[in-house]
């Protein structure tokens, strides 16, 4: 199976190929095309006359909303195509690469409702004027995909910077790049005008920094690790371009001692499980009230040690993660938290059997300021800590660099209520992890990122304020 880059409306093979494994076997499978000095260079020439000629600013806003939910029939068109080539790159489950292709029509739909709501405001300053703002455009939206969910993360940035009426090139994940031209085929069948995306894949140090760096470009988005998203944001400051970064996270279940059992076990099989782990805003660590900890520590283990592992295709519940040196890194953080004094309550080395499988992973007796503790580790990997009281269930929760998400497992609405405010965290979850859609804004604090996806405040990341003031004096 070979597949060519979508550059401003034309496919174009790559300037060399990259192979693609199937994580669930460790075999090849597919060849990616790897865009070069070339390729990148088109494409940013293309987007930024698009932007300049306003294939998409100029449409009507009721126009836009018609090509956004266009765009979002044929995503939908292609799901059944798409899934199963999702789930052979990635590992993750059939089902949950079908979702992903749901997900990803429904950030169409959605902002396909609010390109024609872009609205300025009127500014009284008195008789003698009229002032009022309009809001445009940022230009070329320059966006680098990460891999764990990478047609939907793709969607929720794409979709508001053309609903906003930018021209976008979006950098695919050299590691599970082929669902992305099922997008790409989506928008092209759409009609989207052509030089107003490109979807490339290419490898991170080379596409990814000359697009990163580029002075046609007027915003960069990034999702993905502190490491790359640090060294975006120096290249964004060579420029002085405005950067949207969400970045990585250890994030926080708090569950007191009158949490129902069922609902806590329940979000920790989807919070940390789900995709073996894979997920920034993953419940990487559990803390939990003494009263009730060894037995969600037992229960925890149980759920971790009844997962089955196998092929996404086949639906298995338990799915590999990424590559041979995702697993070899999981392997060497759990290795430190052995150093380190923790409990092994469950799994805690790679599964023998083909594939990159890391088996469901429960670590007991973590210290706050543990390296397992503070570290993202981004697989199947949970941490359990005890605490006593409130407050100090508050400190722990918050003493990591991170801040994205986090979770409150209570019967007490109002102690819900006071610690979800205390909680250093762009979102906070009570009794249902992964809680809210499309409409709640998303992202971090600290080494989290800054800016928001999703929801409506998202929108804004895409557009520039300007004001205009005309004197009626004279």
């Amino acid at each position: 199976m070979t597949y060519q880059n979508f550059l401003a409306g034309r496919w174009v093979d790559g300037d060399a190929v990259l192979p693609v494994e199937d994580p669930a076997t460790g075999e090849v499978f597919a060849e990616a095309p790897l865009a070069g000095e070339t390729t990148m260079a088109q494409a940013l020439d293309a987007a930024r006359a698009s932007a300049d000629r306003g294939d998409m600013a100029r449409m009507t806003p009721q126009a836009r909303a018609n090509l956004m939910r266009a765009v979002a029939r044929e995503i939908r068109a292609l799901a059944d195509e798409g899934a199963p080539i999702l789930t052979r790159e990635s590992g993750k489950r059939l089902s949950d690469a079908q979702d992903e292709f749901a997900e990803a029509a429904a950030y169409f739909d959605y902002y396909g409702g609010l390109a024609d709501k872009i609205e300025g405001k009127h500014i009284p300053l008195g008789p003698d004027y009229v002032d009022y703002t309009v809001l445009e455009p940022m230009g070329v939206s320059a966006q680098v995909v990460p891999w764990n969910f990478p047609v939907s993360l793709a969607a929720r940035s794409l979709a508001p910077a053309l609903a906003a009426g930018n021209a976008v090139i979006v950098k695919s994940p050299e590691l599970d790049p082929l669902g992305m031209t099922v997008l790409a085929r989506a928008l092209e069948r759409a009609g989207v005008p052509e030089g107003a995306v490109s979807i490339l894949n290419g490898l991170g140090r080379e596409a990814g920094a000359r697009l990163v760096s580029a002075p046609e470009v007027d915003q960069i988005v990034f999702t993905g690790s502190v490491p790359t998203g640090r060294a975006i944001l120096h290249a964004a400051a060579e420029t002085v371009t405005p950067a949207l970064v969400e970045l990585g996270g250890k994030s926080a279940a708090l569950v007191f001692d009158d949490a129902d059992a069922e609902t806590v076990l329940a979000s920790v099989r989807n919070g940390i499980f789900f995709n073996a782990g894979q997920v920034c805003s993953a419940m990487s660590r559990l803390l939990v009230h003494r009263p009730v900890h060894d037995r969600t520590v037992e229960a925890v283990a149980a759920l971790a040690q009844g997962l089955t592992a196998g092929h996404g295709l086949d639906e298995a519940e338990h799915t590999p993660v990424i590559s041979a040196d995702q697993l070899s890194r999981i392997e060497a953080v759990v290795s430190t938290a052995r150093q380190d004094g923790a409990t092994i309550a469950a799994g805690g080395a790679r599964l023998d059997r083909p594939g990159y499988f890391m088996a469901p992973t429960v670590i007991a007796d973590v210290t706050p300021g543990a390296r397992v503790a503070q570290q993202e580790i981004f697989g199947p990997v949970i941490c359990v800590t005890p605490f006593d009281t409130e407050e100090e269930a508050i400190r722990i929760a918050n003493g990591t660099d991170f801040g994205l998400v986090a979770g409150v497992f209570t019967r007490d609405l109002a102690r819900a209520h006071r610690v979800a405010h205390r909680l250093r965290a762009g979102q906070v979850f009570v009794n249902e992890w992964f809680a809210g859609g499309i409409a709640t804004p998303f992202g971090g604090v600290g080494k989290s990122g800054f800016g928001r996806e999703k929801g409506v405040e998202a929108l804004y990341n895409y557009v520039r304020t300007k004001n205009i003031a005309i004197s009626l004096k004279g």
